[in-house]
């Protein structure tokens, strides 16, 4: 008696977005951003007369270019652009509860990640990377909008985009995942492996969070929230 295989739909958290060219693509111009970002970045350290608001304005410009990238390849793929953003908020209730989910977040996540940084000795890190921090009223507008760029951007390539592609590959959720955290360590590696290693953890937190909310809108707002209010921890910490 013949039978008849039954295929199973395969679930929407292991279906590819964007093809894996683009992928491959993607990442490689990842690395050669890297690689660039550690040169300019010991270069930055040494400047005598740092030019913060031509930085703000070309880390801006180069995120917004990746995300276009991400939404292109989505685009090309027929995939919707939900698939990287997670849907839109359809109530007040739901931005308030995103917004109380990202701002828990970034409270709770704060304190331990900073212990493990400590314990890695991420202070060097964290010294070296305070001459990024802005100064006066034109620097901390850029800032913020950098923050915002930083929350919004790299939570759509990291974990909206790398990490459902990586769990397509793998067709595993925690790989995915892992996959992703260790893509945004790296891309962080210009302030030492130690700061590094604690960006991968949060990551890879944040990619859990994703991964349960089948969104990154709340990792946005985390994201945003602790980038913009850098200065004033790093200030804090000084004293």
């Amino acid at each position: 008696m013949e039978t008849t295989a039954v295929m199973q739909p395969t679930p929407d958290n292991f279906r590819r977005i964007a093809s894996p060219a683009h992928t491959l693509i993607l990442l490689a111009a990842e690395g050669v951003l890297v690689w660039r970002g550690a040169i300019r970045f010991q270069q930055l350290q040494s400047a005598a007369d740092l030019n913060r608001v031509q930085m703000y304005e070309r880390t801006i410009l180069t995120q917004w270019l990746g995300f276009a990238f991400v939404i292109l390849g989505v685009w090309l793929a027929g995939s919707p652009r939900a698939a990287v953003l997670g849907d839109r908020w359809r109530s007040a209730g739901e931005v308030l509860r995103d917004i109380g989910i990202g701002v828990g977040f970034a409270i709770l996540s704060t304190l331990p990640l900073s212990v493990i940084g400590q314990l890695l000795g991420g202070h060097e890190g964290g010294r070296a990377v305070r001459f990024m921090l802005p100064h006066g009223g034109v620097e901390m507008v850029l800032w913020i909008a950098l923050s915002l760029t930083a929350g919004i951007c790299e939570e759509a390539l990291f974990r909206g985009y790398l990490q459902r592609q990586f769990m397509a590959f793998t067709n595993n959720a925690p790989a995915g995942i892992l996959l992703s955290a260790v893509a945004f360590g790296v891309a962080h590696s210009y302030q030492g492996l130690p700061q590094a290693v604690v960006i991968g953890l949060e990551g890879a937190l944040l990619g859990t969070m994703a991964y349960w909310r089948k969104s990154v809108r709340p990792g946005v707002i985390a994201h945003a929230w602790k980038d913009a209010l850098a200065p004033v921890f790093m200030g804090a910490m000084r004293h």
